[in-house]
């Protein structure tokens, strides 16, 4: 299914990008950046899954950001649409099989390090995966990665790196924190919330780690921005909603722009 939906994409567009983008809840803007580009919508290309969550777009754009030919997947899918792991992660075995060797996942995340503000970007340092599925599951095909790929560095030191100077040069403060994934779609509990604060988690949500695991499986270098949309269940005082996750995203979308369009350059 992969080498069909591949063959999709090559018949659509003569661009073959090295460097993609995903991207999360209220954070589509970026794909309108894009000049010499190519939408074409999930539910035409072969065995992609579609996005019903409220702020994906459900698209995947190929274009051009000033010299540097960018995908961006708009929209993704979560494991609380009912899909898997290994559906989740199909849009970045297929951009891997695209041809991209670089890839930043964008995702909207609740705050739990007591350094973190709402509206803040943060750089995934490292992540923790409580789905209780990993993509990888299954069958291994040595042609595309090994059975045991390592994690040590899921999300690479080197493009934080770059993000950090970009981020310096904007004078925007980037903080690092670890990312916990858990299924959703119910918020966490405070209770849950103090759970993952103790195993040392910074960020929650509910996506981002099936494609970081899929991606290293098939050698991709991997950068991951969390958008703190709000403060985690019993932080803030206030009871969660996802009106406010997307209005936070539109909020920042100005400032992830910028450091999208500065970093991404840098990267293949």
């Amino acid at each position: 299914m992969i080498q069909e939906a591949k063959n999709v994409l090559q018949s659509k567009t003569a661009l073959r990008p090295k460097v993609a983008v995903v991207l999360g809840s209220g954070l589509g803007a970026f794909a309108d950046e894009l000049t010499d580009a190519t939408a074409i919508p999930y539910n035409e290309i072969p065995g992609f899954p579609r996005s019903t969550a409220v702020g994906h777009a459900g698209k995947l754009v190929i274009g051009r950001l000033g010299p540097t030919e960018v995908a961006v997947m708009a929209g993704r899918v979560h494991l609380y649409e009912g899909y898997s792991a290994s559906e989740a992660a199909f849009g970045v075995r297929l951009l891997g099989a695209f041809g991209v060797r670089s890839l930043v996942l964008t995702n909207a995340a609740g705050g739990i390090g007591p350094h973190l503000r709402e509206g803040a970007l943060v750089l995934i340092s490292d992540h923790i995966n409580l789905q209780g599925q990993n993509p990888l599951t299954g069958p291994n095909d040595e042609s595309i990665g090994p059975r045991f790929p390592d994690m040590t560095e899921a999300y690479s030191w080197r493009f934080r790196q770059i993000a950090q100077k970009a981020a310096g040069e904007m004078g925007v403060h980037l903080p690092e924190g670890v990312y916990a994934a858990l299924p959703g779609p119910s918020y966490e509990t405070p209770a849950e919330i103090r759970y993952l604060r103790t195993i040392g988690a910074d960020l929650v949500g509910m996506s981002t780690v099936p494609e970081t695991i899929a991606a290293h499986h098939m050698g991709m270098e991997v950068l991951g921005i969390s958008c703190v949309t709000n403060l985690a269940s019993g932080l803030s005082g206030k009871k969660l909603d996802h009106k406010e996750v997307l209005e936070t995203g539109n909020r920042v979308r100005g400032m992830l722009l910028q450091l999208l369009k500065t970093i991404l350059p840098q990267l293949p």
